[in-house]
């Protein structure tokens, strides 16, 4: 007979696990950190550069073998360990590490080298978890279909004619491919919520405020914000709960204190939709024959919501089009500038040190950003220009017509498609159709979280995912996260891509 830790180690596999099915392996002796982080080493060996050649990874950790080592011999000590113990992440090349350069995806800051580790890097160091590398991302975060001039295009898993989406999309690839346990993105329009859409994966937004942006390569001031990127909302909570706090060099984190519960844990709760009143936007429904893939995914979600006890409304708004919003309501062009230019200043050695500097290398990827980035190289301040103050005044009409629908209809929710067609082909420039604005613009917390695939095809043997978007009011992260649980544990949408099966076990 086996004994309990030989037999704990036949049953441990790594592909799907979660951050307690690690804790779980190390606790019965089923796994060393060392061989958890080797056996993700060899996925993306496997499957990366090679077989269906992803091409999610900038940059492999040198050090992460070490690191598992440490927290091994830490753990043999007996001393406590953190509630991210010996977890693989994969960060968003936008992310500062002292250890790992941060470039943004783009040939012209290749070799940048950060002297600190942003805050919510820090953070998930000191709860344990160990990076593995830098995830591909679409060039300094401006687009969504995840290519840059330093890494190339990157593949979705489940469908290797199209894109993962973006611009978050190398953290989508790796965590749906089980490159890694989990990992990161920002999020200044879709950008985590695309890719956890076209991967069947979960994606916080947070409400604006809520994690520290310090550290993090920036886009828009009033846009920008950062969240975890998983397979399942357990581990989506247990990210954000270490990556929350105040920082002092993010002043607008101090609307947080007060905001954070002690555990988002907490909120993982089956039975979460029972009594819900949950709002259906019909407004972010694609009414085209290309969107009815898509339709047909959340009409089945809708479904599921109601067999899980929730009420469903279905409403209207035509001032929350996505559309509309991203013609009137956006506001990058006008900050980036600004806001690049102070971030490169404060790396000694960033290869360039500033948009001018950037444009004037030609070490981009042109297809994709040489409209925007020339159009916010235009302004003299952006931030003085009158179209930008407008913009910020629709903003807070917007924020008020979006509260309003939540006061009139008593909505615990809003859902609707992140994208309301299915995630785009290599061929195009644009993840054409999506809906995140919404949250954007306003600061109010989204989820995206698995809601189906598109029928099968030759070229996507599971059909191609959905993800639905779970919005709440602000700080409503612990409701968000019971909705999303409830909901995650009704339909049990997520699969593993085909493109990456486990490896042959010694």
């Amino acid at each position: 007979m086996l004994i309990a830790s030989e037999a704990a180690a036949q049953d441990f596999v790594i592909e799907e696990t979660t951050v307690a099915g690690i804790r779980q392996a190390l606790q019965t002796n089923a796994r060393t950190c060392r061989q958890i982080v080797q056996a993700y080493l060899d996925r993306i060996a496997a499957y990366d550069h090679k077989g269906p050649a992803f091409n999610s990874i900038l940059t492999l950790n040198p050090k992460a073998l070490a690191e598992a080592d440490r927290l091994d011999a830490e753990r043999a000590t007996g001393a406590p360990v953190g509630p991210l113990h010996c977890v693989p992440l994969v960060l968003k090349d936008n992310y500062n590490t002292a250890d790992l350069p941060t470039t943004g995806g783009s040939a012209s800051l290749a070799g940048m080298q950060p002297s600190a580790d942003a805050f919510v890097v820090a953070k998930l160091r000191k709860a344990g978890a160990i990076i593995l590398g830098k995830s591909n991302m679409h060039e300094f975060a401006l687009s969504g279909t995840t290519v840059s001039s330093l890494g190339g295009q990157t593949l979705n898993p489940y469908d290797l004619t199209r894109t993962p989406g973006g611009s978050s999309g190398g953290t989508g690839t790796a965590v749906a491919a089980n490159l890694a346990l989990a990992g990161t993105g920002s999020d200044t329009v879709n950008s985590i919520r695309s890719p956890a859409s076209a991967n069947a994966l979960v994606g916080i937004r947070p409400t604006k405020s809520l994690l520290s942006r310090a550290g993090i390569m920036p886009v828009s001031e009033t846009q920008d914000a950062i969240g975890p990127i998983t397979r399942t909302v357990a581990d989506a909570a247990r990210l954000l709960e270490v990556m929350a706090g105040y920082d002092q060099n993010d002043p607008s984190t101090a609307w947080s204190f007060g905001n954070t519960p002690t555990s988002y844990v907490q909120f993982l709760k089956p039975d979460g939709l029972r009594g819900a009143r949950i709002g259906l936007l019909k407004t972010l429904l694609g009414s085209g024959p290309e969107h009815q893939e898509v339709n047909s995914v959340i009409a089945a979600a809708m479904v599921a919501l109601k067999s899980a006890g929730a009420e469903l409304i279905e409403l209207d708004a035509p001032a929350l089009d996505a559309s509309k919003l991203n013609a009137d309501n956006d506001v990058q062009k006008y900050e980036f500038k600004t806001l690049l230019n102070a971030y490169l200043a404060a790396i000694p050695n960033a290869p360039a040190k500033s948009l001018a500097e950037i444009i004037a290398s030609g070490k981009f990827h042109k297809p994709s950003l040489e409209k925007f980035l020339s159009s916010a190289e235009s302004f003299a301040n952006g931030l003085e220009e009158p179209d930008y103050k407008e913009r910020l005044l629709r903003n807070q009409r917007t924020r008020q017509v979006l509260i309003s629908v939540f006061a009139e209809h008593k909505l615990d929710a809003l859902v609707y498609p992140l994208q309301k067609r299915l995630v785009v082909p290599l061929t195009e420039l644009n993840q054409a159709d999506r809906n995140g604005i919404l949250a954007s613009v306003t600061g109010f917390p989204a989820i995206t979280v698995p809601a189906g695939f598109s029928p099968p095809t030759a070229t996507a043997p599971l059909g191609v995912p959905v993800g639905m978007d779970i919005l709440g009011k602000p700080w409503s992260e612990g409701r968000l996260i019971e909705l999303a649980y409830s909901f995650e544990q009704e339909v049990h949408v997520r699969k593993p891509p085909s493109s990456a099966p486990a490896l042959l076990r010694q």
